[in-house]
């Protein structure tokens, strides 16, 4: 049965009484302790016994509450119960009887150990209509529920569903900014292992001193000048220097200097004010972008003189303005600078800077050619090849002896970047799992090593030749063997004893 309706006195404001209460729950944003604060004020207000506030999960079309006045935790199917008819009508009940309504759900009574006499069940809906539970008060302290209640109901559960609206979506958000910190995080970490300089792969003595040279300065900010042929890794020498480095978590900005139109550096790299130029919006520029961290000039060469100069006012004075600005603005950024050119030549030519080039060279570190480190490539094309085939998800594949005496021996005019793409070609089209020297490009199976110039022969010894060659064929060997010394000794025709006398003589 529904109570029947009363009439209300005129002087009567039911929300008056309640406005105390919407501003308590507008600045609650813990959800438990906002659905205990709507409880509460629900009992007092309607003059119950008690109250509880269920949220509806139309998911599993389930009732349930964080918590209720006594404390007990409730969960159940929506279509038992008159709460549950509540939330799926969107209709509020108001039952004067609940012993003899149908649909009262006796088993929740036996739960609480208490016996319902009347209640007042009042869906929560958003402006949109969607309920999002219901605020149930119960046993009338004296009497049944009047229409005045009815009234201070609907008011109170209307600003109760604005308040969980919003302190779900405040929670949501919370919580997904935290996701997004701890991905972040995550691939920070991911991208500072990517970068350690122990995953740099290589034997050869060029290898072995950069990596030392990035360990010894990673406690400065001194500008670093990066040189080499195309696709040596300098933005890889860039970003291990970065990321081992004290500013590894501030921002590594790069800028591919031959990319830029001349008449766009400025403002590319200082950034612009609006206003400058009809239809021109502000923008920074690069410089800001990776103040506090590094800022990346790759192709610095190919850098015209106005610009240059430019660039070397800013890293003397450690300020700028930016384009049409007045303001001028500090700066704390570590420069890399890289280039393919040889910037000696350009100085005497009039092209680079003399002061520029000596401003960046603090410390100078020079990338090797490929062929200038033959010792290394097998590394590297075991290492494309497993990157490779992972990735295409094949089982992972192996060079044969030959075919790394091949690799060695091609001149790699693209370098690095050359041997990937060599070890892509490969993974793509050969299915087996061994790498033979006729799977390799024509190109490079068909070059052969250039000898050495007669100067250089005439300038080593006989002994230091034979050291050469020798350290040579134990480091191929090695690498056919898969550091396997016993097989190692039996394909030289050493003794194990004889072949490690000999490693630890030439220090491999």
């Amino acid at each position: 049965m529904t109570q029947a309706p009363q009439r209300l006195g005129p002087s009567i404001d039911p929300l008056q009484s309640i406005l105390p209460v919407c501003r308590k729950m507008r600045a609650e944003r813990n959800l438990p302790a906002l659905l205990r604060l709507i409880a509460k004020e629900a009992k007092h207000h309607l003059s119950a016994n008690d109250a509880s506030l269920l949220l509806f999960d139309q998911e599993r079309c389930e009732l349930w509450s964080y918590i209720t006045l006594d404390g007990e935790i409730i969960r159940f199917d929506a279509r038992l119960g008159i709460a549950g008819a509540a939330a799926l009508t969107g209709e509020l009940l108001n039952i004067t009887d609940v012993q003899q309504d149908s649909r009262f759900y006796k088993d929740i009574d036996a739960h609480s150990k208490k016996r319902t006499r009347n209640l007042l069940a009042i869906p929560l809906q958003t402006h949109n209509h969607e309920v999002l539970g219901v605020l149930e008060v119960m046993n009338k302290k004296q009497g049944t529920f009047t229409q005045q209640d009815e009234v201070l109901g609907r008011a109170l559960a209307e600003q109760a569903a604005l308040s969980i609206e919003s302190t779900q979506t405040v929670q949501e958000l919370t919580q997904q900014q935290q996701q997004l910190i701890t991905e972040n995080a995550q691939l920070r970490k991911e991208i500072e292992g990517r970068f350690a300089t122990q995953h740099f792969i290589g034997v050869s003595p060029h290898m072995q001193g950069i990596v030392r040279l990035i360990d010894q300065i990673r406690d400065s900010s001194v500008d670093v000048l990066i040189t080499g042929e195309s696709g040596t890794g300098k933005e890889l020498v860039a970003k291990a220097i970065h990321y081992n480095s004290l500013r590894a978590h501030k921002p590594f900005i790069a800028l591919n200097c031959a990319a830029i139109p001349e008449h766009l550096v400025e403002s590319e790299l200082l950034g612009i004010q609006r206003g400058v130029a009809t239809g021109v919006e502000s923008r920074i520029g690069k410089f800001e972008q990776a103040n506090g961290g590094t800022l990346f000039l790759d192709e610095i060469g190919d850098l015209g003189i106005n610009a240059q100069a430019k660039i070397l006012r800013v890293l003397q004075e450690r300020s700028y303005q930016p384009v049409g600005g007045r303001t001028t603005r500090t700066l704390d950024v570590r420069i890399l600078a890289a280039t393919n050119k040889k910037l000696d030549e350009l100085i005497a030519q009039s092209l680079f800077r003399e002061d520029l080039y000596y401003r960046l060279k603090v410390i100078h570190i020079p990338t090797p050619p490929l062929r200038e480190v033959p010792e290394d490539i097998p590394l590297l094309a075991a290492h494309f090849l497993t990157q490779q085939s992972r990735q295409a998800k094949k089982e992972e594949k192996h060079l044969s002896p030959d075919a790394q005496r091949a690799l060695q021996a091609y001149h790699w005019p693209g370098n690095i970047r050359e041997l990937e793409n060599e070890m892509k070609r490969i993974v793509a089209t050969v299915r087996r799992v061994e790498i033979l020297e006729h799977d390799l490009d024509v190109l490079i199976r068909n070059q052969k090593k250039p000898m050495l110039n007669t100067a250089t022969q005439r300038s080593r010894t006989l002994p230091e030749a034979v050291a050469q060659l020798e350290e040579q064929m134990i480091r191929e060997a090695l690498l056919s063997c898969r550091s396997n010394q016993v097989q190692t000794a039996k394909m030289l025709g050493l003794s194990r004893q004889g072949l490690i006398k000999k490693m630890n003589r030439l220090g491999i």
